[in-house]
């Protein structure tokens, strides 16, 4: 059944740019008052201003500050009725050779900041017998070489969507996981910049997996999804096949067939990440410095928000 979002309050995470700043807008023209939760205070403050949102700066991985912001949010309109979970980063270089606290913030952002997102608004979506929406990826369904911490991250947070559904259920709460394939996004371009091997790497993969798809179009399917309280997202539609594939995808076969790709793209990737000298794409925003006040500074509260 459809739901009107018209009035309803969308907490989203990572809404500075990329997946989350299209969803916040997308929302925002469906009717929704939007919060806005990030790293990046100048784009987050811009898109606020834009939409008449609320925003303010939080690291997914800082409980306090997170538990802060959602408590901020929830002074500031009076309710919770949604949220997107959708913070989520991209390492570069493989177990082997890369930068190991970059693959391990890779999981901490995309897996543990989701349970900590979870955490701090859970209690305000039971008031409302509300939404979470969890960005996972297709990612989840399979495996590529040089993306080992991501395709481990994004499965744990299918899985981990699955059983909150379960235990949240009796609340009237909602659970839905979101499974994108490559979004044209900062995240992914900054990949194909820095890395000409995963660039025909995806040349060579079959659709899904080797497509792009619009931000906007992957905004307007979530969107979608919290009007309808989904489930399960698929962006494209197509990657419902990887979902029903996933053990053929996981298969021996398709791992030889990946293994023969690898011989040569992977020891040329490590040669391009040691070159690229960094462990994160050039626009991933950097936790920012530990903050000696115990709650976040609020951002820009439109005036008729503050009746």
């Amino acid at each position: 059944m459809k739901r009107s979002l018209s009035g309803q309050v969308v907490l989203v995470t990572g809404a500075a740019r990329g997946i989350g700043e299209h969803t916040a807008r997308e929302a925002a023209a469906r009717g929704a008052r939007l919060a806005l939760v990030g790293l990046e205070p100048e784009r987050l403050s811009a898109v606020a201003g834009e939409l008449g949102a609320v925003w303010f700066p939080a690291d997914v991985t800082d409980q306090a500050g997170l538990t802060a912001a959602v408590d901020q949010v929830k002074e500031a309109y009076g309710r919770i009725d949604a949220v997107v979970a959708n913070a989520g980063v991209a390492s570069r270089g493989t177990v082997a050779t890369g930068d190991v606290e970059a693959l391990v913030r890779t999981v901490e952002v995309n897996l543990v900041g989701v349970m900590r997102t979870a955490a701090a608004c859970l209690p305000h979506l039971i008031e409302t017998r509300g939404y979470l929406l969890i960005v996972a990826s297709a990612a989840a369904y399979a495996a590529l070489p040089g993306m080992a911490p991501y395709c481990a991250s994004k499965a744990g947070v299918e899985h981990f969507g699955n059983a909150v559904r379960l235990e949240v259920a009796h609340h009237g709460v909602a659970v839905g996981t979101a499974h994108p394939s490559w979004i044209d996004t900062d995240l992914v371009r900054d990949a194909q910049d820095d890395l000409p091997s995963f660039r025909e790497t995806l040349r060579r993969l079959p659709p899904p997996m080797g497509s792009t798809t619009s931000v906007q179009r992957c905004a307007a399917a979530f969107v979608d999804a919290l009007e309808r309280r989904r489930r399960k997202v698929f962006v494209p539609r197509s990657v419902a096949l990887m979902y029903w594939m996933r053990t053929f995808l996981n298969s021996r076969l398709t791992e030889k067939f990946l293994e023969s790709q690898a011989r040569r793209s992977v020891p040329l990737m490590e040669e391009q990440v040691r070159a690229l000298g960094r462990g994160f794409g050039a626009s991933t925003a950097e936790p920012p410095a530990p903050r000696r006040k115990d709650r976040p500074e609020p951002g820009f509260i439109a005036d008729r928000y503050h009746r």
